[in-house]
């Protein structure tokens, strides 16, 4: 994933999202603590620029692959570009923060949402 000042965060976020369907990236102004939420009163509009938000400003190539735990992922864009972002899951037909369940991997979350979307489909005819 390419990081520049001139992407904005949505751009981040469908990119993020075509690799795990069943999670999603919110990114939030200050730092949170490991383990966890962010409150969404602190959460940044999708449609600002990297270069709006962050207090990093390195571009680069950021890797993202199923094996990274979700807290490495939000360490990786803290550290290297200044941006604090939070994974979601997919549960039922709900997005939730992962902080309690930040030691997982991006593909385990991905099929734990996977799994709750399917079950939420079942039950409700979908």
């Amino acid at each position: 994933m390419q990081i520049t000042d001139r992407k904005t965060l949505k751009d981040i976020q469908q990119e993020f999202s075509g690799k795990f369907p069943y999670l999603k990236l919110e990114f939030y102004k200050g730092k949170h603590e490991s383990g966890a939420p962010s409150p969404a009163g602190k959460q940044l509009d999708p449609e600002k620029t990297i270069g709006q938000v962050r207090t990093v400003h390195s571009e680069g190539e950021l890797s993202i692959d199923g094996h990274l735990k979700v807290s490495s992922l939000e360490d990786r864009f803290w550290e290297q570009y200044g941006l604090n972002v939070q994974v979601f899951r997919l549960s039922g037909n709900l997005w939730l923060q992962t902080s309690t369940t930040d030691q997982w991997t991006l593909a385990e979350q991905n099929r734990k949402g996977e799994h709750s979307a399917e079950a939420y489909k079942e039950m409700h005819g979908e």
